[in-house]
């Protein structure tokens, strides 16, 4: 692993110094953001096992997030629907979400080779905060052990399943967590989010507030250990559909239940002896169906769920 880059004239870390720079350059991004995404990348751990409920100063560590969010508000934005009013508030959910992906497009996520810049992505990314594509060298790539599966007694295996994607945060979080992460190609990059698919686990882009207003990273997630996935099925609505959902072909299904146990959303119940997919759980993450060895589970794209997260499409151009 390579070494980070030191000054000899001062203790901040180069990608903090581009961190609080672009967070300044940014008109939306407030200081209470910087330094909210700088809490949020210095001690990941720790902010996402107080967020899950699970570290031991969760009590003391509440409380002074609250503090943090009081003296440096969330701004209000202006609503999409007339009637509610002029204003409308954010909501944690609008900050901090993830968006279901399946392997083709998330593949393409990380094996991009130019410069993104597509802000704004209101259909695509359904929230009111962090829906832009902005990235500064895409093939800058880390891997990061999973803060999720980190905070659990018994985590799923292995750990080391986040992807981290352009700068400044693959520097960031290389040069803030060296025990915890490190660099990759994009070829490897694939190579994890195919390994975590055959273990049934879900892709998912993460956007947030604290992180420039933008897409950082993918998670390979399972329901056992997200706090993400968690959270969305407990009634906070921090995951957006993929585009996609399921469907059973019930001429071919045999009952096996095998992609009722895969399903990371509760999405699937068997039913008369045969698979049937809750529309509205579905997320369109697609495990379903390359579980399904009788090719029983159909998967199309459903407009009613949003649109798919394809760089390709949205940048109109060919596979």
């Amino acid at each position: 692993m390579d070494e980070p880059q030191k000054n000899s004239n001062t203790f901040i870390c180069p990608s903090t110094r581009k961190f609080y720079q672009e967070s300044r350059a940014n008109k939306n991004h407030s200081l209470g953001d910087f330094i909210h995404g700088y809490i949020y990348g210095r001690w990941l751990y720790t902010y996402i096992g107080v967020g899950k409920g699970r570290h031991p100063l969760t009590k003391i560590l509440k409380p002074l997030f609250r503090f943090i969010t009081f003296l440096f508000p969330e701004p209000k934005v202006e609503a999409h629907n007339p009637s509610a009013g002029n204003r409308t508030k954010i909501t944690f959910a609008d900050g901090y979400h993830g968006k279901v992906v399946p392997l083709d497009k998330a593949s393409k996520l990380v094996t991009i080779n130019k410069p993104i810049n597509m802000p704004d992505l209101e259909q695509v990314i359904p929230y009111k905060r962090a829906r832009d594509i902005i990235l500064e060298n895409p093939n800058h790539l880390a891997v990061l052990k999973c803060p999720c599966r980190a905070a659990q007694e018994k985590p799923c295996q292995p750990v080391d399943v986040c992807l981290v994607i352009g700068e400044p945060f693959t520097s960031f979080i290389v040069e803030h967590h060296p025990d915890k992460a490190r660099r990759i190609t994009q070829q490897e990059a694939v190579e994890i989010m195919k390994a975590e698919e055959l273990r049934g686990h879900v892709h998912h882009a993460f956007f947030k507030d604290a992180m420039l207003d933008r897409f950082y990273s993918i998670c390979n997630c399972c329901s056992c250990c997200c706090g993400a996935i968690n959270a969305h099925r407990n009634g906070t609505p921090m995951l957006a559909s993929s585009g996609y959902v399921s469907e059973v072909d019930h001429d071919l299904c045999i009952g096996c239940g095998i992609c009722s146990g895969f399903c990371q959303f509760d999405a699937i119940k068997m039913v008369d002896g045969l698979a049937n997919v809750d529309f509205e759980k579905c997320m369109g993450c697609g495990v379903c169906a390359t579980k399904c060895e009788q090719d029983a589970m159909q998967f199309r794209l459903e407009p009613a769920k949003g649109e798919p997260l394809d760089i390709c499409a949205l940048q109109g151009e060919s596979e």
